[in-house]
Protein backbone atom coordinates (compact mmCIF):
# COMPACT_ATOMS: atom_id res chain seq x y z
CA UNK A 1 0.00 0.00 0.00
CA UNK A 2 1.57 3.20 -0.47
CA UNK A 3 1.95 6.20 1.72
CA UNK A 4 -1.43 8.32 2.55
CA UNK A 5 -1.32 11.52 1.37
CA UNK A 6 -3.06 13.99 4.52
CA UNK A 7 -3.42 17.99 3.81
CA UNK A 8 -4.93 20.32 6.70
CA UNK A 9 -7.59 21.54 4.18
CA UNK A 10 -7.48 25.25 5.30
CA UNK A 11 -3.94 25.41 5.18
CA UNK A 12 -4.23 24.04 1.41
CA UNK A 13 -6.40 26.37 0.93
CA UNK A 14 -4.60 29.11 2.36
CA UNK A 15 -1.68 28.38 -0.06
CA UNK A 16 -3.59 27.92 -3.05
CA UNK A 17 -1.84 24.19 -3.32
CA UNK A 18 -2.55 21.51 -5.94
CA UNK A 19 -2.04 18.28 -5.94
CA UNK A 20 -2.27 15.37 -8.58
CA UNK A 21 -0.91 11.58 -8.32
CA UNK A 22 -2.25 8.48 -9.80
CA UNK A 23 -3.53 6.02 -7.15
CA UNK A 24 -4.11 2.19 -7.51
CA UNK A 25 -8.13 0.95 -7.36
CA UNK A 26 -6.64 -2.38 -5.43
CA UNK A 27 -6.16 0.23 -3.22
CA UNK A 28 -9.61 1.40 -2.13
CA UNK A 29 -10.62 -1.14 -0.30
CA UNK A 30 -13.90 0.42 0.22
CA UNK A 31 -14.37 0.42 -3.81
CA UNK A 32 -12.75 -3.26 -4.08
CA UNK A 33 -16.16 -4.05 -3.08
CA UNK A 34 -18.39 -3.15 -6.08
CA UNK A 35 -15.45 -4.27 -8.52
CA UNK A 36 -15.55 -6.63 -11.08
CA UNK A 37 -11.72 -6.31 -11.62
CA UNK A 38 -9.67 -4.42 -9.03
CA UNK A 39 -6.99 -3.38 -11.80
CA UNK A 40 -5.73 -0.42 -12.97
CA UNK A 41 -5.58 3.25 -11.81
CA UNK A 42 -7.29 6.67 -11.58
CA UNK A 43 -5.78 9.94 -11.82
CA UNK A 44 -7.09 12.34 -9.57
CA UNK A 45 -6.58 16.24 -8.82
CA UNK A 46 -6.90 18.51 -5.53
CA UNK A 47 -6.59 21.85 -5.60
CA UNK A 48 -7.30 24.69 -2.79
CA UNK A 49 -9.17 27.44 -3.33
CA UNK A 50 -11.01 30.65 -2.59
CA UNK A 51 -14.88 30.42 -4.23
CA UNK A 52 -16.49 33.04 -5.58
CA UNK A 53 -18.57 33.92 -2.31
CA UNK A 54 -14.70 33.85 -0.38
CA UNK A 55 -15.48 30.43 0.53
CA UNK A 56 -12.60 28.28 1.28
CA UNK A 57 -12.96 25.13 -1.06
CA UNK A 58 -11.07 22.42 -2.41
CA UNK A 59 -11.38 21.32 -6.08
CA UNK A 60 -11.42 17.80 -6.71
CA UNK A 61 -10.99 15.40 -10.18
CA UNK A 62 -11.07 12.15 -10.99
CA UNK A 63 -10.68 10.50 -13.94
CA UNK A 64 -10.48 6.56 -15.44
CA UNK A 65 -12.08 3.99 -16.16
CA UNK A 66 -13.40 1.12 -13.34
CA UNK A 67 -14.61 -2.44 -14.23
CA UNK A 68 -18.07 -2.77 -12.32
CA UNK A 69 -20.49 -5.80 -11.69
CA UNK A 70 -23.15 -5.40 -14.44
CA UNK A 71 -26.44 -6.76 -12.01
CA UNK A 72 -28.18 -8.31 -15.32
CA UNK A 73 -25.36 -10.63 -16.24
CA UNK A 74 -22.56 -10.48 -13.55
CA UNK A 75 -19.68 -9.92 -16.57
CA UNK A 76 -17.56 -6.78 -16.32
CA UNK A 77 -18.89 -3.60 -17.49
CA UNK A 78 -16.40 -0.47 -18.04
CA UNK A 79 -18.03 2.63 -16.04
CA UNK A 80 -16.14 6.41 -16.88
CA UNK A 81 -15.58 8.20 -13.79
CA UNK A 82 -15.59 11.63 -14.78
CA UNK A 83 -15.92 13.44 -11.22
CA UNK A 84 -14.98 17.51 -10.90
CA UNK A 85 -16.48 18.76 -7.47
CA UNK A 86 -15.94 21.47 -5.27
CA UNK A 87 -16.29 21.02 -1.56
CA UNK A 88 -16.81 23.71 0.46
CA UNK A 89 -14.90 23.53 3.75
CA UNK A 90 -17.08 23.92 7.19
CA UNK A 91 -15.04 25.20 10.28
CA UNK A 92 -17.55 23.29 12.39
CA UNK A 93 -20.18 21.32 12.95
CA UNK A 94 -23.10 24.12 13.04
CA UNK A 95 -21.60 25.16 9.96
CA UNK A 96 -21.42 22.23 8.13
CA UNK A 97 -25.07 21.56 9.31
CA UNK A 98 -26.39 25.08 7.91
CA UNK A 99 -24.68 24.45 4.69
CA UNK A 100 -25.70 20.97 4.72
CA UNK A 101 -29.61 21.99 4.39
CA UNK A 102 -28.80 23.42 0.85
CA UNK A 103 -28.77 20.81 -1.77
CA UNK A 104 -26.79 22.78 -4.26
CA UNK A 105 -23.33 23.01 -2.12
CA UNK A 106 -21.51 19.68 -1.36
CA UNK A 107 -19.91 20.22 2.31
CA UNK A 108 -17.18 18.28 4.15
CA UNK A 109 -15.58 19.45 7.90
CA UNK A 110 -12.38 20.97 7.82
CA UNK A 111 -10.16 18.55 9.69
CA UNK A 112 -6.96 19.07 10.91
CA UNK A 113 -5.64 15.88 9.00
CA UNK A 114 -7.98 15.03 5.92
CA UNK A 115 -6.83 11.77 4.23
CA UNK A 116 -6.99 13.00 0.23
CA UNK A 117 -6.92 9.23 -0.59
CA UNK A 118 -10.26 8.26 1.56
CA UNK A 119 -11.68 11.46 0.17
CA UNK A 120 -11.00 9.95 -3.21
CA UNK A 121 -12.16 7.06 -2.64
CA UNK A 122 -15.24 8.12 -1.07
CA UNK A 123 -15.92 10.71 -4.07
CA UNK A 124 -15.94 7.50 -6.52
CA UNK A 125 -18.54 5.68 -4.55
CA UNK A 126 -20.89 8.41 -4.73
CA UNK A 127 -20.78 8.99 -8.14
CA UNK A 128 -21.72 5.21 -9.03
CA UNK A 129 -24.33 3.74 -10.35
CA UNK A 130 -26.70 2.54 -7.96
CA UNK A 131 -27.40 -0.45 -9.91
CA UNK A 132 -25.14 -0.55 -12.99
CA UNK A 133 -25.75 -2.55 -16.06
CA UNK A 134 -25.25 -2.84 -19.32
CA UNK A 135 -27.92 -1.12 -21.68
CA UNK A 136 -30.74 -3.42 -23.53
CA UNK A 137 -29.92 -6.06 -25.31
CA UNK A 138 -25.61 -5.40 -24.37
CA UNK A 139 -26.05 -9.00 -21.81
CA UNK A 140 -25.40 -11.81 -22.49
CA UNK A 141 -26.00 -14.48 -19.25
CA UNK A 142 -24.29 -16.90 -21.49
CA UNK A 143 -20.90 -15.09 -22.05
CA UNK A 144 -19.32 -17.00 -18.57
CA UNK A 145 -19.54 -20.23 -19.94
CA UNK A 146 -23.36 -21.37 -19.38
CA UNK A 147 -24.45 -23.19 -21.95
CA UNK A 148 -27.65 -22.24 -23.19
CA UNK A 149 -29.34 -25.31 -24.76
CA UNK A 150 -28.53 -27.37 -21.22
CA UNK A 151 -30.92 -24.21 -18.81
CA UNK A 152 -33.52 -24.33 -21.86
CA UNK A 153 -33.24 -28.16 -21.11
CA UNK A 154 -33.29 -28.22 -17.39
CA UNK A 155 -35.99 -25.61 -17.54
CA UNK A 156 -38.48 -27.60 -19.04
CA UNK A 157 -38.25 -30.37 -17.14
CA UNK A 158 -41.00 -30.81 -13.72
CA UNK A 159 -38.21 -30.21 -11.23
CA UNK A 160 -37.52 -26.72 -11.35
CA UNK A 161 -34.36 -26.49 -9.50
CA UNK A 162 -32.67 -29.10 -12.13
CA UNK A 163 -31.98 -25.27 -13.96
CA UNK A 164 -30.55 -24.00 -10.67
CA UNK A 165 -28.56 -26.75 -10.18
CA UNK A 166 -27.20 -26.75 -14.12
CA UNK A 167 -26.52 -22.95 -13.69
CA UNK A 168 -24.62 -23.93 -10.02
CA UNK A 169 -22.72 -26.94 -12.14
CA UNK A 170 -21.40 -24.67 -14.57
CA UNK A 171 -19.80 -21.53 -12.05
Amino acid sequence: MSVRFVIDPIEFVNNASVHRDKIALRELMRLRDVLFSDEGALNYQIRGHVDSNGRPSLKVSIKGDVSLICQRCLNSLVHEVAIENDLYLAKNNAEFDRVNENNSIDAILAVPELDVIDLIEEEIILSLPISPSHGDNQCDPYQSGLNKSSVDNASQSTNPFLALAVLKKTN
